[in-house]
């Protein structure tokens, strides 16, 4: 034990001394918490669209008028010439056409029905389906209101006093922020835990400590776990503090349990612990262990479900997301914050990722070769 926690103070010692490592553990998880929140917001305003309006009636301007008082659209173009707009989008100044023909208002109030066209920029097929999601809504509105003020009760099909007011659990204000951001404390968690942990390793071993500490009566197990426990700490430090952030910038809600939380932080450490060891025994250099580590960490995060629901995956990806821990944290993390689930609801993923961190940790530590 003694010799563990002298291991301990001098791993301490050398993180506190490398100038290098202070700003990656504590200066940059900050900046990523506050800027990424924003930045990886799925939500969209100022939405740049071109009004053609080729029919100048009162049912052409109410629905422009729709979509001025709307946060997310801002008209930056009003014409009646529909190549005109057509090159404004061509040129990137736009990002939506809403073209009205000619008697627009004469065939919806005669026939009941006319034509309207949207063209939506489609490079960003993520932006664009957003972009048409809420020019469907803004329609659907119009038609609405139209048919209840024109045509009475039949052209409303009689329900034109059913108002919907919808309620949403966990996230009544649909905050993206407060989404977003145990997604990217779940990110900072996983880089610190699995990066740093395998950086340390192997600049050990490029500087030939290792071999010194090889050849010393230091057994296996204490000088891995030296190396492990204080980024669990750090780790855990980080998931605290960015907590305490979240709350105070954000407004994130913590409806669960932190005991809990914490608990199911310690487990998923110490799997991507053993996958940061283990990358650290099959690498020679700092560079090749970026490669691989690069490789994991992009693969994990992107099919985590951060941005889109992991669900919403293919059928064999979602099975070989089962070996992703980094889907099960994220999960679990939003479960406990924003809806408050115990034990029993996050049962599968904690008893999951106890598994997960045996093989891990068993097949790091085997693959790791010390001569006493």
């Amino acid at each position: 034990m003694r010799i563990l926690l002298t291991l301990l103070v001098k791993e301490f010692k050398q993180i506190f001394r490398n100038r290098l490592m202070l700003p990656i553990i504590f200066v940059i998880p900050v900046v990523q918490m506050i800027l990424l929140t924003y930045a990886a917001s799925l939500e969209m305003k100022g939405i740049s669209m071109a009004v053609v309006d080729q029919d100048y009636s009162q049912a052409s301007r109410l629905l422009v008028s729709r979509f001025e008082g709307s946060p997310f659209f801002e008209i930056s173009l009003t014409t009646s010439d529909y190549q005109e707009a057509v090159r404004e989008l061509t040129r990137d100044r736009v990002d939506v056409i809403l073209h009205m023909p000619h008697e627009f208002e004469k065939r919806l109030y005669s026939e009941k029905e006319t034509d309207l066209q949207l063209v939506v920029n489609a490079i960003n097929a993520t932006e664009a389906g957003l972009v048409n999601a809420y020019c469907t809504r803004i329609l659907f509105d119009y038609n609405t209101q139209v048919r209840a003020e024109w045509f009475g009760l039949e052209g409303a099909g009689r329900l034109t006093t059913l108002e919907m007011i919808p309620r949403y659990w966990y996230n009544p204000l649909l905050d993206y922020k407060i989404y977003m951001f145990s997604g990217i404390l779940v990110i900072i968690v996983t880089m610190i835990g699995m990066l740093l942990t395998a950086l340390n390793l192997v600049r050990e071993k490029e500087m030939g400590t290792t071999e010194q500490i090889n050849v010393t009566p230091i057994r296996k197990y204490q000088f891995l776990m030296a190396k492990l426990i204080p980024f669990m700490v750090i780790a855990l430090f980080e998931l605290a503090f960015g907590l305490v952030i979240g709350r105070l910038l954000f407004g994130l809600p913590i409806e669960g349990s932190l005991g809990l939380l914490f608990l199911f932080t310690c487990i998923y450490l110490f799997v991507v612990l053993g996958i940061g060891l283990f990358l650290s025994t099959i690498s020679n250099t700092q560079q090749q262990l970026m490669f691989l580590a690069f490789f994991f960490m992009i693969t994990f995060i992107l099919m985590s479900g951060v941005f889109t629901p992991a669900e919403s995956m293919p059928l064999w990806a979602q099975k070989i997301n089962l070996v992703n821990p980094v889907a099960y944290f994220m999960k679990v993390i939003r479960m406990i914050l924003l809806k408050g689930s115990g034990f029993r609801d996050i049962s599968r993923e904690f008893f999951s990722l106890c598994f997960y961190a045996m093989v891990i940790l068993t097949l790091a530590i085997t693959n790791y070769r010390k001569t006493t």
